[in-house]
């Protein structure tokens, strides 16, 4: 009797001692002691990476063009490096594009001194609506003049948009009879890109008529169907070719140009875009028969292909990582 209560005992000190043993042993796996011991860490699942803000970035730019000339340009303005076509340093006439920088060196001219009234609209309608007689009233008062100057040398007003603003392939146009006007003026796409980063920071029109510029050039009216003989709708193209996200960052400041010229039977379609990111031009000449919209179209299609990231690109959702023991 005796002997198997002592074996009763024993056996419940030997259960006893497992039960007291199991969690010390869990206790040490569970405070990381003992060699190579840990327990599974709970991680918090990462919160999906919301992508960058959407953009322009230099991509490949596949467009069906039929015509004389298409060439584009990108300039970003916190790298200053620009890309675009093969032939982004090839030339075609300014057109209206170049109103905004007549503006801007008439009013960077005055510093600190206000307009008349007159000038004043006129610069503004040279912009908002494309106006002529505006631009050519501020041309003048600029210091430009219709008279080709000798030597195959671009007037003043030009010759101050090459220094001012480093254009290296910009020169007077080369049409017979049309040498001095301002409209027939030879730029590049990289040149133009680079005009736009001029009246963007600052260069062009000086401390106090910069945001003025910018200002107007954001408030460009008017449909491609909106057309008169010497004025014309120009809120088209590059644009329309960018998603409201963008838009929504701040202003875009554009200038067009556009005319359908008699001498080569071409369009010649310019489209000028420029934020606090990015500067980016396209110049095309096509044949008359394709109507101004279809300028407008290849200008949106080049801007809609460099955006990035693509509209409706997906969070990317990091993976879970896996606790160790």
């Amino acid at each position: 009797m005796r002997s198997r209560v002592i074996m009763v005992l024993a056996v419940m000190a030997v259960l006893l001692g497992a039960g007291l043993l199991v969690p010390a042993a869990y206790a040490r796996l569970s405070d990381g002691g003992g060699v190579g011991g840990g327990a599974a860490e709970l991680v918090p699942a990462p919160a999906p990476t919301e992508p960058p803000a959407p953009t322009l970035a230099a991509g490949p730019v596949s467009v069906n063009f039929k015509g004389e000339f298409f060439g584009w340009a990108l300039l970003d303005r916190e790298t200053d490096k620009i890309a675009g076509s093969k032939n982004m340093a090839s030339t075609s006439s300014t057109e209206s594009m170049l109103k905004a920088w007549i503006v801007s060196d008439y009013l960077r001219q005055l510093g600190d001194k206000e307009p008349s009234a007159a000038l004043k609209k006129a610069a503004s309608t040279a912009i908002r609506d494309s106006s002529d007689d505006g631009a050519n009233k501020v041309y003048a008062a600029a210091g430009g003049s219709y008279r080709a100057p000798a030597g195959g040398q671009p007037g003043p007003v030009i010759k101050r948009a090459i220094s001012i603003c480093g254009l290296t392939d910009t020169k007077r146009g080369n049409v017979p009879g049309y040498e001095g006007w301002w409209s027939f003026t030879r730029m590049s796409p990289r040149d133009a890109v680079r005009l736009g980063d001029c009246i963007a920071d600052g260069r062009a029109a000086g401390p106090k008529w910069t945001k003025w510029v910018l200002d107007e050039m954001a408030k460009v009216r008017g449909s491609v169907s909106q057309q008169q003989a010497r004025s014309g709708g120009g809120k088209w193209g590059i644009v329309d070719g960018l998603p409201a996200e963008i838009k929504a960052q701040g202003p875009v400041s554009i200038k067009n140009g556009w005319t359908a010229l008699a001498y080569d039977g071409n369009w010649h379609v310019n489209c000028l875009a420029v934020t606090d990111k990015w500067s980016l031009a396209v110049m095309v000449r096509y044949p008359q028969s394709q109507k101004l919209t279809y300028g407008a179209k290849v200008c949106a299609s080049v801007a809609t292909q460099l955006v990035t990231p693509q509209p409706g690109a997906a969070l990317k959702v990091p993976q879970q990582p896996v606790g160790k023991l």
